[in-house]
Parts: structure tokens; sequence; C-alpha cells
């Protein structure tokens, strides 16, 4: 679904208690990040124009290049010295010289690479692309390799490069690194890396996703990962080098966003969902995926690994909380009884206990392993049922110690709980629209909260005090000029 199909803020602050079917249309908003102008949408290829022999760079090549190439061949990677993340870059070529040769598809590096008769085939240790995209390259080179985007899309659509703001963008996810030193905030098109008490802006990681929607460090802090993509084009996965502030890897995969991503704990494999209905775990070290799991009927918003990393847990529009080993990804069960739909999942540290949240407003606890043979109706694995939020759960977070959670809602207030006993200790007002992210820092002392108003908001857990609100990105003022 396009971005330009729906306003996120009106949804968000619409009502404070939606039904299932306002929820999907949040989580559509969700999904969609934020609205693009008209001109940099991607609208479908017409059938029309094919039959007639037209192919769009725009339309028909370029998506094509997003999901499967844009992940090797852009600005922060430029594998081979080439970069396809914009027609100008496409047509000047890498380091073998031009890959187009307008009119002549026989004498297109392109094309030889795509067919495999020029080694090595590519997409590099991917798919091979199917005949009929093959042939639409060939088209498109024969017909001249001509550009058709839209001028007002062209400053929007250049990846590689910071994007200028001049409005707060909708924050979708935040991260502590292990060392408290660092807060990282996703942006449009890229992720801010901030001093943890919000003093400054250390660096900016731009990107080619649209959206990025999860963010978590590495347990040993020196990797950021990262997923989203474009809604209804690919889905992204990035792993940054934080000393160095370089992307080491960029995989795309699926046709549109991907969520909640999580380290195993010894950091060796990601995990993360789709909308593809699946969920995803690869190897760090090499991006080689290892398991592709379709145990949910619904779009995987949550993924979160046990104590050991022998099972994954996961939460999606199915209504489920999955319990999978990775080895095999064989399902074992769902450890929860069918309610709302979940849209996001935390576990408690140091025990194999999960929270989790979505479209009913309540927080539910579960343990991960059954304590007796299950039973039809059984609720053995059910902790606490916390109180009813005033909208639905969109966020949860633990402290270190795990004695304290925190949940974002829909509703635009926060609230803090004891884990062991359900009692609310804290409530938190003065956001502008849904809290899409809560994260706590490492030494337990502050946590901090974002959404839809594109403020960061952090506070001292023992006084509940505001300790520093700002936004994220720098903002440009336009000057307005009035001359008589």
């Amino acid at each position: 679904m396009g971005a330009s199909q729906f306003t996120p803020k009106v949804l968000v602050v619409a009502s404070t208690s939606l039904s299932g079917s306002r929820l999907l249309l949040l989580l559509s908003a969700l999904a969609a990040g934020l609205a693009l102008p008209a001109a940099a949408q991607i609208p479908p290829a017409s059938d029309k124009g094919k039959e007639q022999g037209s192919v769009s760079y725009f339309r028909d090549i370029r998506p094509i290049l997003q999901r499967t190439c844009q992940g090797c061949h852009q600005p922060a990677t430029k594998s081979g010295d080439l970069v396809l993340t914009t027609y100008e870059a496409f047509m000047a070529g890498g380091a073998k010289g031009k890959v187009v040769v307008p009119s002549q598809a026989d004498q297109s590096l392109v094309i030889g690479y795509l067919k495999g008769d020029v080694k090595p085939q590519m997409p590099f240790g991917g798919t091979p692309l199917p005949p009929e995209q093959i042939e639409l390259f060939r088209r498109w080179i024969g017909e001249g390799a001509k550009d058709d985007t839209p001028a007002t899309a062209k400053s929007v659509l250049a990846p590689g490069k910071p994007p200028v703001y001049h409005a707060a963008p909708i924050i979708n996810a935040l991260a502590y690194s292990p060392d408290g030193k660092v807060l990282a905030v996703s942006g449009y098109r890229e992720i801010l890396l901030h001093s943890s008490d919000g003093s400054g802006l250390l660096a900016r990681l731009p990107g080619i996703s649209d959206k990025i929607t999860s963010l978590v460090f590495s347990p040993d802090g020196s990797l950021l990962a990262a997923v989203g993509g474009t809604p209804a084009t690919f889905g992204e996965v990035q792993l940054w080098d934080v000393a160095q502030r370089k992307l080491k890897r960029s995989l795309t995969l699926t046709n549109d966003t991907l969520f909640g991503a999580s380290f195993s704990p010894d950091g060796s494999k990601l995990a993360f969902g789709g909308a593809d209905n699946s969920i995803y775990v690869i190897e760090v070290e090499t991006g080689k995926q290892l398991l592709k799991m379709s145990h949910h009927d619904g779009w995987v918003f949550g993924t979160v690994f046990s104590q050991d990393g022998s099972q994954i847990i996961s939460v999606g529009r199915d209504r489920a909380v999955k319990l999978s080993n990775v080895t095999g990804g064989i399902f074992i069960e769902n450890i929860n009884q069918l309610k709302g739909e979940l849209v996001c999942i935390a576990r408690q540290p140091k025990r194999d206990n999960v929270l989790v949240g979505g479209e009913d407003g309540i927080p539910f606890l579960y343990m991960i392993h059954r304590p007796r043979s299950l039973v039809i109706g059984d609720t053995s694995t059910l902790i606490r049922e916390f109180e009813k939020q005033d909208g639905p759960v969109i966020s949860v977070a633990f402290s270190p110690d795990g004695q304290v959670i925190a949940v974002g809602t829909a509703a635009e207030d926060i609230r803090l709980y004891k884990t062991d006993t359900g009692e609310r200790v804290a409530s938190f007002k003065g956001h502008q629209g849904g809290i899409y992210a809560v994260t706590f820092r490492p030494d337990g002392e502050q946590w901090a909260a974002a959404g839809f108003d594109g403020t960061v908001r952090i506070y001292d857990l023992k006084s509940g005090q505001l300790a520093k609100a700002f936004v994220p990105v720098p903002l440009e003022t336009r000057v307005i000029s009035m001359v008589k």
C-alpha cells in the first residue's frame, strides 16, 4: 500500500480507543511511514504501456533495482564502484566502465551480469532475476534507456545523503548502546546517533529505506542493526559498524517493510519479521539467510530470542505469541490465548518471560515454557494481565533489572508498572499522538520515549522527572520574503 493512501497524524489522534478495524488503519499508517510527495510514489506499471512496448525506468526498472540491487550498490557501500540508487549513477557505471549502452542491450554489461553470461551473476549471492524481468531491462535499453523520473521526485528519491527536514519526522524506533553512551533514533531514510543524555547529535547514517521500524545494538555494542524498508517495494536490513559509522552490510529482501529486529544473545544471529507473514533469521557475519519461518497468518511485528538463544518468540497480526526452535525453524506452540492483534514484544532480562501488547490495549506477561501439558483453554503460561490502557499498546520495554515495565500507547500517554505486582508506579503525558518506541538506558537511571510528534523525551527513572526533550533532526527554517 502506498504512503499517500494514509495520513498517520489523522489516524493516530482521531480516537483514544481504536476498534479492531481502526487499528488496522493505524498499523497500515505505521507501515507506510512518512508520506512522500505524490510524484515520489511508485505507481503500478501500466499493462497497456507494456503491450505497446514502452518500458518505464521509474515504474518498471527502478523498483527492481531497489528490491534486488541497491543493498550492495548504494552510496554507503558502493560495491564495484557502482551506485544504482539514481538514474544518473546507473548510467555513469562503475569500476568496469559503463554498464548500460543506450539502444544496445546486447552490448550492455548489465544484461550480461543479470543473465549470468558475465561472472559473477547478479544479484550477487541472491536469486537470479526471472527471465521476464531481464527482458524488461533489455527492452528499456533497446528503447534508449531513457529517464522518466518526475522532476519533483528526483530530490526526494536521492539516497545516500541526509534529508532536509522542515518538520520533525515520526519516530518509530529508539535504542541505547550497551555502554549507555549512544541513543540511536530512527529518522526518514536515516538513523541519527545522539549522546544518550540528549546533549548532542553525534552522527547521521543515511540509507535507502524510507522507513526504519526497528533499531537494536548487538550485545557487544559493535554493530547497530536497523530493519525497515520502503512500503510495497522492498524490505531492508542494515548492519552498521558503530565505531566507524559505516554501513557494513545491507540486505534487501521481500516486497514490503520488515519489523521487530532482535540479536541472539551471542550476537551471531539477527531475527526479524516481515509483512509476508514470515520470521527471518540471518547470520550476522555473512548476511546469509539461515531461516524463513512461515508460522504466522499475518504480518510479524516483533521477535525476541530466549535466554540461551535456542528459541524465538514472535508476535503479529494473527494475535499469536508463537514459540519456535531456531534449529530447523520448527514451530512449537502458541503460548497465549488468541485475543487482539499484537504489535510489540520484549523479553524480561535474565528470564524467559515476554511482555506483549497490541489491539486490545492490555499488556500481557507470559512465561515462554509451559509449566504443564497443554489442554484446551489452558492459561498456565500467563503470569500477569496488566490494566487496560486508554488505547492500543504500541510499544513495551523492560528496565535492565526486569523490575519495571514501560508501556506506550496510541492514547498519548506512557505508564510504568512493577513487573512482579502489576502496580502502576507512574504515568507520563505531554506526547502528541502515539508513542511508538520506549527504551531503558542500560544503567537503569533513565529511559526514553518517542513517537508521532517527532520529539524524543528522556526521563529519570527514580524521580520521574523529564530530563530532556528534543527534536532529533536538524530543522531547516523556511524564510518567506515579503516584497512590496
